[in-house]
């Protein structure tokens, strides 16, 4: 990690409310938001595009070996395209969402991830979210936050991004499905940082947890 660069991790399951927080947290700081979910969907993506088998190593090894990812801060966030190639909708597709567990799970993936992560850096002072952030990616980060929520909640949330469209408990089944798979992986499970600090948002908005980060922030860097 560059001298300069501060990082900001903050991990937690799907829908705990860690990517309207962290852009709220890295606007307020002035850093960098990085979405690594992103980075796993944009390989998944990929790899559905290459229509490559995910039981087969070396074939997702040639894969990725053919990715280039390139990145660009844009209004406090670290954007990126695939082989020039920008994605936007093309990430929340069905079928990437299908698959991006099962692929972020592959070891030869997350170790092609994590590697471009540090990497960014480059860029200054970052607010990273995702599941590994605080405990594989920058186990060393000065700022580490896990955010969490009853099942029930972030299925209400996620039914009400998506319309109400699948119904709650379908959203409610694919989240624990979701959580089980990350939390139960052999490469970096889902779990809580060494010295971080845990925020349970089920009864908080997200104005009031990234209020509770930035004077967390400020409290140690003062």
């Amino acid at each position: 990690m560059q001298k300069s660069a501060l990082v900001i991790a903050i991990d937690g399951p799907s829908a705990s409310g860690k990517s309207t927080v962290s852009r709220l947290v890295a606007r307020r700081l002035n850093f960098n938001h990085v979405d690594s979910g992103s980075l796993y969907r944009g390989v998944a993506w990929f790899l559905l595009e290459r229509k490559t088998r995910l039981d087969d190593a070396r074939a997702v090894a040639a894969a990725l070996g053919k990715i280039s990812m390139d990145f660009m801060a844009r209004n406090n966030a670290i954007l990126f395209s695939i082989n020039g190639s920008g994605l936007e909708s093309e990430l929340r597709s069905e079928a990437v969402n299908e698959i991006v567990s099962p692929v972020a799970a592959l070891p030869a993936v997350r170790e092609w991830v994590v590697d471009r992560l540090r990497r960014l850096v480059a860029y200054g002072s970052l607010v990273m979210e995702g599941r590994d952030i605080g405990t594989a990616v920058f186990p060393d980060a000065p700022f580490k936050f896990y955010l969490d929520a009853s099942p029930a909640e972030r299925a209400r949330r996620r039914a009400l991004e998506s319309g109400g469209m699948p119904a709650f408990d379908a959203v409610l089944r694919s989240i624990t499905k979701r959580d089980k798979t990350d939390s139960t992986r052999a490469r970096d499970p889902l779990k809580v940082a060494e010295g971080a600090l845990v925020i349970q948002t089920t009864q908080m908005s997200a104005g009031q947890v990234a209020d509770l980060i930035v004077s967390a922030v400020s409290r140690k860097e003062g």
